[in-house]
């Protein structure tokens, strides 16, 4: 194995067990500041001036801007540190520690997504001798699985700034240049308790939920039929009852109801105009009945992303692999990255189906062709 490679598994071997978990549950959520620290380590050492952004107060979770060279142009490489929460029992091998087998790369976070970082760096190195024109940037995020307050700390900051974009998420090493947003909402409704024997005791705000879920389900029709893309393999948005809650007992009146859902538009549409009109469909079908209904965000949105296909980036990455740039139903923070002006792709190796699930890999087949790859988009856009 080249010396190179060593120092690819090593790097990843320290990142995955390097514990990451971001989750909106307290009883998981961690920092990531010590995958950040390991980074700007590794990159210090290779002449990258290394900047890090606090996201939380305590300084537990933060960004990393590593660069190199200056001006107006050039080249980010991005990915977040954190991972998801894992079933221990369910893996066949420590999650936290990397496992090499069947020319694979076990481990949580090894395609979703630490493993790209040390092949972004592996893709850096073959410069390191070489002035650059323009910045190469290797940029690392926090809670991308969560909040994605990371990106959006970026995105506020207004850096960092470059040509281009490249966000390493596994896509099988396709261009990926559209995805769907996210909204997570919860709609309560309130009414009156009262006896169950005598309906003119109360007013129920299950019954008046299931004129919500009516109404929810008839506007998901329409959303289709407005917002439908055809570039998606699910064309139209998605909207999914996820979970109900209400009432105390079989014999009372239900007094309250929540339900909550998630909406995935399209960059047909607009989240914040799509949540006004669910607002004032519901209130309208509340009203008469004499009950109240709110409408809330549990997450704040991820807009919906869209990279156009005639740009200079989406038409190299399509050169550069021989794949035609896709549509995934995915979030990324390629969005936020968007809003800094930059031109972005979604690109990296392994696939999204190992992601979030026991015995996570990254297919060692992946490793060679990512690095020369990036190194290609390297010399383009720094060169």
């Amino acid at each position: 194995m080249a010396q190179s490679h060593r120092r690819v598994l090593e790097q990843l071997r320290q990142l995955v067990g390097t514990a990451s978990v971001s989750s909106t549950d307290p009883r998981w959520d961690q920092g990531n500041r010590a995958v950040i620290d390991l980074l700007a380590g590794w990159l210090a050492d290779m002449g990258f001036d290394t900047q890090i952004q606090e996201v939380s107060d305590d300084g537990a979770k933060a960004n990393l801007i590593a660069s190199r060279g200056s001006g107006p142009g050039g080249l980010v490489l991005a990915g977040h540190t954190d991972t998801v929460p894992f079933d221990e029992g369910r893996w066949q091998s420590d999650p936290l520690g990397l496992s090499e087998r069947d020319g694979r790369l076990y481990g949580l976070g090894s395609t979703d997504m630490k493993g790209f970082f040390p092949l972004a760096i592996a893709a850096a190195a073959a410069f390191a001798d070489m002035p650059l024109r323009q910045p190469l940037i290797l940029l690392a995020t926090a809670d991308e699985e969560s909040s994605m307050n990371g990106a959006r700390k970026l995105a506020a900051a207004g850096r960092p700034r470059a040509r281009a974009a490249i966000i390493g998420e596994p896509t099988s090493l396709v261009p990926v240049r559209m995805h769907k947003g996210i909204m997570m909402q919860s709609v309560r409704v309130t009414g009156r308790a009262g006896h169950s024997s005598n309906p003119t005791l109360g007013n129920s705000a299950l019954e008046g939920m299931h004129a919500v879920i009516g109404e929810l389900l008839a506007f998901r029709e329409e959303l289709g039929k407005r917002y439908g893309n055809e570039f998606f393999r699910v064309a139209q948005p998605t909207l999914n009852l996820g979970c109900i809650h209400g009432g105390d007992s079989p014999n009372r009146i239900c007094g309250q109801a929540e339900l909550h859902f998630d909406l995935r538009m399209t960059p047909d549409g607009d989240n914040a105009a799509v949540r006004a009109e669910i607002d004032r469909r519901l209130q309208a079908v509340a009203a008469p009945l004499g009950l109240e209904m709110e409408l809330r965000s549990l997450i704040q949105d991820v807009p919906p992303f869209e990279q156009p296909a005639d740009s200079e980036l989406v038409r190299l990455a399509e050169q550069l692999t021989g794949h035609g740039a896709e549509a995934v139903a995915f979030a990324t923070e390629a969005s936020f990255l968007r809003q800094l002006g930059m031109e972005t792709i979604v690109m990296g190796p392994g696939s999204i189906d190992r992601a979030h699930q026991p015995d996570e890999y990254l297919e060692l087949d992946q490793v060679q062709p990512c690095i020369d790859l990036l190194q290609k988009f390297i010399a383009h856009y720094c060169l």
